[in-house]
């Protein structure tokens, strides 16, 4: 048979401020890690300004194929649409087609604005 002693007033106030600070000093421990979640150097605010940044270049990315497909449908028209490549020779470099008459449009005098 074993009998434990008594440890007595002491021993028990002891052992109340040693679990009463266990207590005190986990409450501080979970604060400090809640704070340096939302604000530390890669917490919850760094994570949504991301998350944001990221939808952003993706939209970016998305108008980039957008412009890059048009352009490389253009390519194409000029590399196998003689049509395409008429036109631009005709708004660009002025080309006529022989027999064509050009007539070129001169403003009167009371219409031209005086240049700055």
């Amino acid at each position: 048979m074993i009998i434990k002693r008594n440890r007595g007033r002491q021993w028990l106030d002891w052992q109340r401020r040693l679990v009463t600070s266990a207590h005190y000093i986990g409450a501080a421990v979970c604060l400090l890690l809640l704070v340096v979640l939302v604000f530390g150097d890669m917490g919850l605010l760094r994570y949504i300004s991301m998350r944001e940044h990221a939808q952003q270049l993706d939209l970016d990315l998305q108008e980039l194929q957008r412009t890059t497909h048009g352009l490389r449908g253009d390519v194409d028209r000029l590399e196998h649409d003689p049509a395409k490549i008429e036109q631009l020779a005709r708004e660009q470099l002025g080309y006529v087609r022989k027999g064509e008459t050009v007539y070129q449009l001169v403003p009167s005098p009371s219409q031209e604005r005086p240049r700055p």
